[in-house]
């Protein structure tokens, strides 16, 4: 799979399954994988799920804005940053988001999260 279509597939899975499930989430994370939100550091799939199940809110939704992506070592990696809006039920106001994330590829031949940065952008 070529990396623009890779990177694309998997921002569309991640979000449309974080905006309907976020536990449904961790089959992406392994026990390597690190999350920093908003600048808290969590690690391993069962941490970083339940630090995404357990925020304030229980319905948003995403609206991507751009996705940037590179290739990523020898091993196949791919680093894909997405930036957009967030919309939370019963909010009037969206928030601006930004987040990074390093593909990795499994034995298998599908990809998982090994990093993931997220931040809300300010005005």
């Amino acid at each position: 799979m070529d990396p623009e279509t890779l990177s694309k597939a998997f921002v569309e899975h991640y979000y449309t399954t974080f905006d309907a499930n976020r536990a449904g989430l961790a089959g992406l994370y392994q026990d390597a994988s690190m999350l920093t939100f908003e600048g808290q550091k969590f690690q391993g799939a069962q941490n970083i799920v339940s630090k995404l199940t357990s925020l304030p809110f229980h319905q948003c939704q995403h609206q991507i804005t751009t996705v940037d992506f590179q290739p990523s070592g020898p091993a196949g990696g791919m680093l894909v940053f997405v930036s957009g809006n967030l919309q939370l039920a019963g909010e009037q106001h969206k928030l601006k988001f930004s987040q990074m994330f390093h593909l990795m590829p499994t034995p298998q031949g599908s990809y998982y999260v090994l990093n993931d940065i997220f931040r809300l952008n300010y005005a």
